[in-house]
């Protein structure tokens, strides 16, 4: 059994079942901020590095090769992206080297790597204020998207009409934090806004080869804010063989110098072709990877996990259905929870999991320019096409009982 070290875990909603799969396969050490909790069945030792900042993080794993050796070590934490690349240097394991993950940590970096090798993306500027920002907006032609240089979850991210607009989500952008940014006074982003439909695809990529796993679509709400209220999933997507998707992720990852590791590339399919909106460097969040084993019997944890070992992943496809999420919302922007549940006896048979995500006496939000957390519930059904697989959805969230007022 090979050793892997693990960096971080996330909230165990999420990522449970990753961590259980691949404890079933190897002897995990674990490498997180605080004591394990949950995470102790699934494995074998635990560094706790308190804070966890890069350079503890590759003391951590510094220590554990020297006194047990290792064959991999990875992450699928957006915030342990570039201390794990660093740790995989230091100790020669496969990753996908410092300098990539700095890219997919930093989007401004991205958008500079993909422009030195034209890779086609959207008009994008660093700017350092609101005159800066209306200058570039009315450079590119409104609306513009304005986001924060490092953010994560769509926070912040909003699409403009005019320059009253971009002066009120451009302090929302500047407020998120820019740790370990080079030039931190310049970390909000003004760009061209593209249309056409919008997908991710997440990838292992093994000694620079990119292996496209699974297609995400998004399902989105809360205009002007790009939340993600739902996404989807196809087991046989054919968009996963498309010659010009699979030259496209080569080309994004190329230009980056991704060399091992996983990839959550999002990008738009423009009457031009694909164009990247972000790459980030580990799997995504909102349980898609639960909804790709769901729905192709691939299982993007132990995929992840044999290329950071070195070894080719098992990609082979069991099932074809479709799969998918979808989030429950409170009613008004403050809204106070008095109760929450499923009427389990209302799911339909192809609901999966049903998981409120607060409890009652908690005040909640709608999403906003500050905030993207306003998810109450979440349901996942598994059906054998699309619309099956929407009206399933549908039935899942109409089975949460909720009493709620004003807050």
């Amino acid at each position: 059994m090979k050793r892997l070290v693990v960096v971080g875990t996330g909230p165990r909603l999420y990522r449970e079942f990753m961590l259980r799969s691949i404890g079933e396969r190897y002897d995990v050490h674990l490498v997180i901020g605080r004591p394990a909790e949950w995470e102790t069945p699934y494995v074998r030792g635990v560094s706790v590095v308190p804070g966890m900042a890069a350079d503890g993080i590759v003391a951590a794993v510094r220590d554990v090769v020297a006194r047990d050796a290792a064959d991999g070590v990875m992450t699928w934490a957006e915030d342990h992206v570039v201390g794990t690349a660093l740790a995989a240097a230091a100790v020669g394991l496969p990753g996908p080297g410092p300098d990539a993950a700095r890219a997919c940590r930093d989007k401004h970096l991205t958008r500079s790597a993909l422009a030195a090798r034209g890779v086609p993306q959207p008009q994008s500027e660093l700017v350092a204020d609101v005159a800066e920002a209306r200058a570039v907006a009315e450079k590119f032609g409104y609306p513009v998207v304005v986001k924060p240089r490092a953010g994560v979850a769509s926070q912040a991210v909003a699409l403009v009409r005019d320059g009253e607009e971009l002066a009120d989500h451009f302090a929302s952008a500047h407020r998120l934090p820019a740790a370990g940014l080079r030039s931190p006074d310049r970390f909000v982003m003004i760009e061209e806004y593209l249309t056409g439909p919008e997908i991710a695809v997440d990838s292992v990529v093994r000694d620079g080869r990119v292996l496209p796993v699974f297609v995400s679509h998004k399902e989105m709400g809360y205009a002007p804010y790009f939340e993600e209220t739902g996404h989807w999933t196809r087991g046989d997507d054919p968009l996963l063989g498309d010659p010009e998707i699979t030259r496209f992720l080569a080309q994004v990852h190329a230009a980056i110098r991704y060399a091992t590791g996983a990839t959550h590339t999002e990008l738009k399919l423009t009457d031009e072709g694909p164009k990247l909106i972000e790459i980030n460097g580990r799997l995504g969040g909102d349980l898609l990877s639960y909804l790709c084993d769901s729905a192709s019997g691939v299982d993007p944890g132990l995929a992840l996990a044999a290329v950071s070992c070195g070894d080719a992943p098992d990609l082979t496809r069991t099932r074809a259905l479709c799969a998918g999420i979808r989030f429950a919302y409170p009613p008004w922007h403050e809204t106070r929870v008095e109760g929450i549940a499923f009427d389990e006896s209302a799911l339909p048979p192809e609901a999966g999991l049903a998981v409120p995500l607060v409890r009652p006496g908690e005040v909640v939000l709608l999403p906003h320019k500050d905030l993207m957390e306003g998810r109450v519930a979440f349901a996942t059904a598994a059906a054998g096409t699309r619309a099956e697989l929407s009206a399933a959805l549908d039935r899942a969230l109409a089975a949460l009982r909720c009493t709620w007022s004003p807050a």
